[in-house]
């Protein structure tokens, strides 16, 4: 087996976990995959025998393939005469980590294998502000964290059920959080206040109540207050979930990324990059497509861009969508 052929498997399952790449390489159609199959099923299986770790948390964090010897053979034919055969052969590296072992920061370094950073992270202090603002001596941080995903989790759970529309969109651009002694304000910034409000005056409340109860605040108040978006389609949170709903509904993805885009150009915005990942209109290889219409200076920190990353499950498999708004510059 050839380095290049085995490559073109490897770039399927680097940064996969030991499962996924399992369903990966039965699918695949390569030749190549069946000895990498065999190959990491045995070091998932001496992973588990000798070390005792626990197969649904093994991540393949390394996957490499160099050159080995090629093997030279001669094929004999009639009358004393033979012609050359050259086999390559290759070395693969595979390498599994347990991510149950490490922190949920490091984890998601193993899984992305990227050295890319999150725009909205690069322009903290400039263009971008934090959506959560408190404090906490460092022994609580992680606390104070788990809290905010619980608030956060808990209001998008009560928006997705009680929220009537059909397409899908819960229309959340984001969520902020202020912490004090004795009162947490939130600030749900919506696209669609209307749609969750309308025919229950006290659906605030109710939501209110339901955070109260996940959380089981006794001592400190809570309020919850909802901002309306002037324009929801220029918010990509927003804008993913549209997408989204579209890929759900069999839509073919060129048409659902030009309908965002359309939508976008509303929203007077001067730049806008969208990218899918996946096994796109159900085909049997992953690949990425991207679609940009604008500017978008990612490497700019005075540009204020906005940027978000949603997960959409699909009838084929989990698909990636990232979006790049660039809104202007400061």
């Amino acid at each position: 087996m050839s380095a290049h052929k085995a490559r073109r498997v490897l770039d399927q399952i680097r940064g996969r976990s030991y499962q996924e790449t399992l369903m990966i390489l039965e699918l695949m159609p390569y030749r190549a995959c069946y000895p990498i199959f065999k190959l990491i099923y045995s070091a998932a299986a001496n992973a588990k025998h000798n070390m005792g770790l626990n197969e649904e948390y093994l991540v393949i964090i390394k996957a490499t393939v160099n050159e080995g010897t090629t093997v030279k053979k001669l094929k004999p034919r009639a009358r004393g005469r033979s012609y050359p055969i050259k086999r390559p052969t290759c070395h693969i590296t595979i390498v599994l980590k347990d991510i149950s072992l490490y922190e949920e920061s490091v984890v998601e370094n193993f899984i992305s294998m990227g050295q890319k950073i999150n725009p909205l992270g690069f322009r903290l202090g400039t263009t971008q502000g934090h959506h959560s603002l408190w404090f906490a001596q460092p022994k609580n941080y992680s606390k104070g964290l788990q809290e905010d995903q619980k608030i956060r989790d808990c209001i998008k759970n009560y928006v997705q059920k009680n929220m009537r529309i059909s397409s899908g969109v819960e229309g959340i651009a984001r969520i902020e959080i202020q912490k004090r002694i004795d009162l947490i304000q939130i600030i749900i910034h919506m696209g669609f206040p209307k749609l969750l409000v309308e025919g229950k005056p006290r659906r605030i409340e109710e939501l209110q109540m339901n955070v109260q109860k996940e959380l089981n605040y006794v001592n400190r108040k809570l309020n919850i207050a909802i901002t309306r978006i002037t324009k929801p389609y220029g918010h990509p949170n927003i804008l993913a979930e549209f997408i989204a709903g579209q890929l759900r509904n069999r839509v073919s993805f060129r048409k659902a990324i030009k309908k965002a885009i359309e939508l976008t150009e509303q929203a007077d915005t001067k730049g806008i990059q969208v990218q899918i990942a996946g096994r796109i209109d159900g085909k049997e290889i992953a690949r990425v497509e991207w679609i940009r219409e604008g500017r978008v200076p990612l490497q700019t920190i005075r540009a204020k861009i906005d940027y978000c990353s949603y997960r959409v499950r699909t009838i084929y498999g989990v698909l990636g969508i990232k979006i790049w708004i660039f809104v202007g510059e400061e």
